[in-house]
């Protein structure tokens, strides 16, 4: 099967490229061939398919929300060709029978390319290892337990040195559970002045100092996911310094919100970690500017219309993200003009594949796989519920004007959206 991708901009340039057998065989200023297919990108922008690191798509057990094929059609409507999908579903992949049950449903419900997590221990919070090495065996890109942080730190130290003998990272939520008081938005002013209970940066920053002592005791790769705190960025920042084997993510989120701007009760700033203060904010886009911070992932949490209503104090924590992160991230850092296209690129596609060793997702190169995405980058658009493929609708950022629209998403050359 060939297939032809005509009048696609690249590097200021208009390129033809030719995909055969799902791999780019050619890219070109004009290629002569009669292929099967032809996709007119009518001068819009081709990039790699973008990397998410860190998806929630709650199937099985919670498909209400989300489910492996909506949530894998909702990353192609983002640009997302490869996701990494996180082990809290019911049941917890926290076995080798689960693990592989999960990988077969990925790749038999997912239009897309999905990696899969297992858990760090059983259920998410027992301080039992799980067995990472027949997991990591079956194909587990790394080990987490993402929503909850290891309480235990023979619990983490034990997983660390288990990950570091079959070569996969900790993927750590940092979360001390002592330090959280019931929070639900972030300590500070704005908790106090709508009468809600806050939750400590403290929490976040004080387990991760822990981790960091014992993966460099371990030399494990250790990756904090979504990063929310100026002290855990100075951290990471001194940490990366000593050549520890160390990466992080941030999420749009946080880059683009804090706390100063919830100014009622609203749910839909309800995440964790939570929105910080404008200090923190200002040191995460310092941080992923000078490369402290590796990468941007979406921590897309969907939820239904009726867990995300009512107060802060009841409502789920979590909101979408697959299906706006890229125009997000083009609109306010690109467009902006602090930085380059190939900037944000590095955050969403080549930095995730470099830290996690992926060998194949495509990045717009010839013989890669045709893992590729035609952005409209020239003309507004609305961020609007009803376009979303996700079943959740849960996002902030509904009705923003942004930059950066799907056009077409093709995986290993078959287009998917």
């Amino acid at each position: 099967m060939t297939t032809l991708i005509k009048n696609a901009r690249l590097n200021d340039q208009t390129i033809s490229i030719l995909i055969k057998d799902g791999k780019i065989t050619a890219i070109d200023s004009s290629i002569n061939t009669d292929a099967e297919n032809v996709f007119d990108a009518h001068n819009h922008q081709v990039i790699p398919g973008l990397v998410d690191v860190h998806v929630h798509f709650r199937d099985p057990g919670l498909t209400y929300k989300e489910t492996i094929e909506t949530g894998s059609k909702a990353s192609a409507h983002g640009g997302f060709t490869t996701v990494f999908a996180m082990p809290n579903v019911k049941p917890v992949v926290d076995n080798p029978t689960d693990f592989a049950k999960m990988v077969a449903k990925n790749q038999a419900d997912g239009v897309i390319k999905i990696k899969q997590y297992a858990a760090i221990s059983g259920d998410l919070t027992a301080n039992q290892v799980t067995d990472i090495k027949d997991m990591a065996d079956l194909g587990a890109i790394g080990f987490t337990n993402d929503g909850h942080g290891v309480q235990t730190a023979d619990t983490m130290y034990q997983a660390m040195k288990l990950a570091k003998s079959v070569n996969r990272p900790i993927v750590a939520h940092v979360e001390d559970d002592s330090l959280i008081h019931g929070g639900v938005m972030n300590a500070g002013l704005a908790a106090d002045r709508l009468g809600l209970p806050g939750m400590s940066s403290l929490s976040e920053s004080a387990q991760l100092a822990r981790d960091l002592v014992l993966a460099n005791a371990t030399g494990v790769h250790y990756h904090v996911a979504h990063i929310s705190t100026k002290e855990s960025v100075e951290l990471l920042r001194i940490a990366k310094a000593r050549g520890m084997n160390v990466t992080a993510e941030v999420s749009p989120h946080h880059l683009l919100l804090d706390d100063s701007m919830i100014t009622m009760d609203n749910p839909m700033m309800k995440m964790n970690p939570p929105l910080r203060s404008p200090e923190d904010r200002a040191a995460l886009i310092s941080g992923l500017l000078d490369g402290t911070i590796d990468m941007v992932a979406t921590d897309h949490a969907p939820h239904s219309v009726e867990e995300k209503q009512g107060s802060m104090r009841s409502a789920s924590f979590g909101i979408v993200g697959i299906e706006t992160a890229f125009s997000l991230i083009y609109t306010h850092f690109v467009k902006s003009g602090l930085v380059d296209l190939q900037t944000a690129l590095d955050w969403m596609v080549t930095n995730p594949i470099k830290a996690f060793g992926l060998h194949d997702a495509g990045q717009l190169r010839v013989g890669d796989a045709a893992d590729l995405v035609i952005m409209d980058l020239d003309h507004e658009f609305n961020i609007d519920a009803a376009d979303f493929l996700s079943k959740g609708k849960n996002s902030p950022f509904i009705g923003d004007q942004v930059y950066g629209k799907t056009i077409a998403t093709f995986v290993s050359g078959k287009q998917v959206y």
